[in-house]
């Protein structure tokens, strides 16, 4: 069965901490204080929050016609189909009033009646997910040979043949009604390990003020922090990472504590599920084999040795006894990093989608014309990017825009989230709508390697080609190598809890302080603090999502080689992908898209090209 907490679940969960930047300032502004035309128009989901509750009270009220059909699914195809129908329509109706409750929510975290909105709609959720737990256990209850009769014997009953065959595939991990009723009430607390992240780490989480380049007094924000690693004052880096990591570090036992919770929830579910571990469930929601995920692990970690050089060459052009991570991200020599309006950002994403042809650039043109859109960085906003969606109703993007290069490709990547979702939904019936999660980063992904293709084929001058690689360079290293990265480390600590092992702050900081050396080399030399580097990231309480940017990163880097050499044919394939949704399993999808992600070839072509840009770097900052 869909996931009965929505699309939106899946959807929030693509937005990248990464993508956060800001331009230093005293003082955020308040939401109140920005042009209409600079946020999103949640009136597309509902007029007002009245509105909300009546549909909220009348989905309530709904629910109870489920009952009818307990029991009664192999009684006649007529009566499953019925009840497939029924349940998608609660489910769409739900979709639509979590996305706006979440939304509204983030607008401005501090906001009490935002945050009792969203715990109404998880709360909500709850109760969707009890009174539909029945379905999947009848569906698997019935003999294959009464099922193949329903579907030859009423065609209606043809729309769910690849989900009623996806149910039937997970028939050793479905358990009886009653246990899966109880389970679905387990829901509100499963979600109390992230929820009590992202109150803290969102909304009550504060960081000192630091002395920017020119000595003036700017507060530390997430939103700020990786302008600041960007500057070329090394005392600003040092600073802002220090202020930034102490912060996080003084938390690290309720950190350590609320992902024990989430770990030790991810653990429970596979064992109740009947899977050997937390990998082997999460992999399997989308059938995809444990072997992608070990393959991509032994791939990167066999290759390693491209990271290790760019971050020698780092320390040769810094001129520097050893690279501390704060020195990651920083310009090699004296540079002035480009600024961008939003105007500018939107036309320069405008131009690098040409090569997707008029049907895909209308919708862009209607995503940024038509407030789907919420800009600006704002007080109490939550941070970072993300895109999501309910069926029937064009996608929604959240924004921290300020003015940076990383900002204009945040932009790009969030806009192929929201096209991916609406060619999905444009093309796909409700059931097959919420495309899966492995493909979730590759069209996002594939739209930021059209933007570096573009500014680079447009770009000659020396310095800003240098500015460009850098940036191209710290792609790959923030979206591939990082997350292999965080992957294996997700990987560690599920296996810590699996084998009954504590999962202390003191042990977290050892193995991610042990896999950063391992990953960056022995020129890379770590503060003590950067051992509490694990806390802040969400996505380790999203059970095994990060491993997805790298192997998206991978599928994205052939399917946008392929549009710019092909044209035509490769872009006619693409948007195949994009209306795909889950009407097939993402490894199909994929395959058919042009890419084979079973095979390590596209990791090792990812790879190469980091060399190549390496090696392009090097040569622009030898001396002459």
């Amino acid at each position: 069965m869909r996931d009965s907490l929505g699309a939106w679940r899946c959807l929030r969960r693509v937005w990248d901490e990464a993508a956060e930047a800001g331009t230093p300032a005293a003082s955020l502004p308040e939401r109140h204080q920005l042009a209409p035309q600079d946020t999103w128009a949640l009136e597309a989901l509902y007029a007002t929050e009245a509105a909300w509750e009546e549909e909220a009270r009348r989905l309530q009220a709904q629910l109870p016609e489920l009952e009818r059909y307990r029991g009664r699914l192999a009684e006649a195809a007529e009566t499953l189909y019925a009840c497939l129908q029924l349940r998608d329509r609660l489910l769409q109706t739900y979709e639509r009033l979590a996305t706006y409750a979440h939304l509204r929510r983030d607008e401005d975290t501090r906001r009490p009646e935002g945050q009792a909105l969203a715990a109404r709609a998880d709360r909500l959720g709850t109760e969707v997910k009890r009174a539909m737990a029945f379905i999947e256990p009848e569906l698997l209850a019935m003999s294959p040979e009464t099922l193949a009769g329903f579907l030859h014997d009423y065609p209606p009953l043809a729309l769910y043949r690849f989900h009623i065959d996806d149910v039937i595939r997970r028939r050793p991990h479905t358990l009886s009604p009653a246990e899966e009723e109880l389970l679905a009430r387990t829901s509100d607390l499963a979600q109390v390990p992230y929820l009590a992240f992202s109150m803290l780490n969102n909304a009550d989480l504060t960081f000192p003020r630091i002395a920017d380049e020119q000595g003036r007094e700017v507060e530390v924000t997430k939103g700020r922090y990786y302008r600041l690693l960007e500057s070329p004052d090394r005392r600003v880096r040092h600073d802002a990472f220090h202020a930034f990591f102490s912060t996080y570090e003084r938390y690290k036992n309720t950190w350590a504590a609320m992902l024990q919770g989430a770990i030790h929830r991810d653990v429970f579910y596979a064992r109740v599920r009947k899977y050997p571990s937390a990998l082997a469930r999460a992999l399997d929601a989308d059938n995809i084999p444990v072997a992608v995920f070990t393959t991509l692990l032994e791939t990167v970690n066999a290759h390693l040795a491209p990271l290790h050089r760019y971050v020698r060459l780092r320390q040769r052009c810094l001129q520097l006894d050893a690279v501390h991570p704060y020195d990651l991200a920083c310009p090699l020599g004296p540079q002035v990093q480009p600024t961008f309006t939003y105007a500018e950002a939107r036309r320069l994403v405008r131009e690098a989608m040409q090569p997707l042809g008029p049907e895909y650039t209308a919708v862009l043109a209607r995503a940024l014309d038509e407030r789907w859109i919420d800009v600006y960085e704002t007080a109490g906003k939550r941070a970072g990017a993300y895109s999501t969606g309910a069926y029937g109703v064009h996608p929604f993007i959240l924004m921290n825009f300020n003015g940076t290069l990383r900002d204009v490709f945040t932009l790009a990547h969030e806009l192929g989230h929201a096209l991916h979702t609406y060619f999905t939904n444009q093309s796909q019936p409700f059931v097959y709508s919420d495309y899966p999660i492995f493909v979730a980063e590759v069209a996002s992904t594939t739209s930021e390697a059209l933007l570096m293709h573009h500014l680079l084929a447009t770009t000659r001058e020396t310095a800003r080609r240098l500015v460009l690689l850098q940036y191209a360079l710290e792609q790959f290293r923030t979206t591939f190598y990082n997350q292999v990265l965080f992957a294996d480390f997700e990987w560690q600590v599920h296996q810590q809890v699996e084998a009954g092992g504590a999962l202390t702050h003191a042990w977290l900081g050892e193995r991610f302080a042990e896999l950063f050396q391992k990953y960056y080399g022995e020129a890379l030399v770590q503060d003590a603090v950067h051992r509490v580097g694990w806390a802040r990231i969400p996505h380790f309480y999203y059970n095994f999502y990060v491993y997805q940017y790298a192997t998206g990163f991978a599928a994205a880097t052939a399917l946008a080689q392929q549009i710019l050499e092909e044209g035509e044919p490769a872009v006619a394939r693409y948007l195949a992908f994009l209306r795909g949704g889950r009407a097939k399993y993402p490894l199909e999808l994929l395959r058919e898209a042009g890419v084979d992600m079973t095979q390590p070839e596209p990791l090792l072509r990812t790879i190469r090209r980091f060399a190549a840009l390496v090696d392009e770097l090097a040569a622009l900052l030898a001396p002459p």
